[in-house]
């Protein structure tokens, strides 16, 4: 007979969050990542990277490499700028989304494109299905009515999930801006979700959380979300690939 294991509903507060000071940069790592490494807490499913970033006027991330991985930005406030060794060049505004698939190999730059105020943005990374596949970049601006409310399927690799942003893997990230309301997501309970904060204070399932919290879930089927914040959903499968290797 089959084990089951137990549901989770797991969270993660703000505090609790690996934070870096580096005066231009300001990020939180909700999993282990560069100088911040823990072993029992290096990905969630398919989910690798969750870096909750503030960058100073004018600064950024200077040319530096990636490959086979899924990159996915979302910009909260101010302006994220975009070169890349494939040629693209870019500016992100808040409510926009930047992607990358980093497949055998790219270099790439990221600044805050105003030279007054500082830009706040998520950046996540998926593990891939599978490796060596070419590199690609893009980028998609949405309205904030399209995300008032209601979940806005953002990026997605689900067969049978429409969305403006393919991943190369079987999983989806969704954006919402509750405004005194309240939204429902019904999850296959075999899936991982990952339930982000980035602004204001909502309850999850009946639990209260703020700007910074997550919650990590597994085996729950039912997520109900009420209050007022800016939300990040993602529903990925298991890894589906050595994390040695990513």
């Amino acid at each position: 007979m089959a084990t089951q294991t137990a549901p989770v509903f797991a969270i993660q507060r703000a505090k609790d969050r690996a934070f870096f000071d580096f005066g231009w940069l300001q990020t939180h790592h909700s999993f282990s990542f560069a100088d911040y490494y823990d072993p029992e807490n290096l990905n969630w499913g398919a989910l690798r990277v969750f870096n909750d970033d503030v960058v100073q006027p004018g600064k950024g991330f200077g040319t530096h490499p990636h490959r086979d991985m899924e990159i996915v930005t979302y910009v909260l406030r101010g302006e994220l700028e975009h070169r890349d060794s494939m040629g693209h060049h870019g500016v992100v505004a808040p409510g926009g989304v930047q992607y990358m698939s980093a497949g055998t190999g790219v270099q790439h730059s990221e600044f805050n494109h105003s030279q007054s105020r500082d830009v706040h943005f998520v950046q996540m990374w998926v593990l891939p299905r599978s490796y060596g596949e070419a590199p690609a970049y893009g980028q998609h601006t949405f309205a904030e009515d399209e995300r008032r409310n209601r979940w806005l399927t953002i990026a997605s690799g689900q067969s049978g999930i429409e969305a403006p942003v393919s991943l190369r893997q079987d999983a989806t990230v969704r954006v919402a801006r509750l405004e005194d309301a309240a939204l429902e997501y019904a999850l296959d309970p075999s899936r991982y979700g990952f339930l982000f904060v980035a602004e204001g204070t909502v309850t999850a399932n009946g639990e209260t959380l703020g700007a910074g919290d997550a919650v990590r879930i597994h085996g729950v089927r039912d997520l109900a979300v009420r209050g007022s914040g800016e939300l990040v959903l993602w529903d990925v499968p298991p890894t589906g690939v050595r994390l040695e290797d990513a």
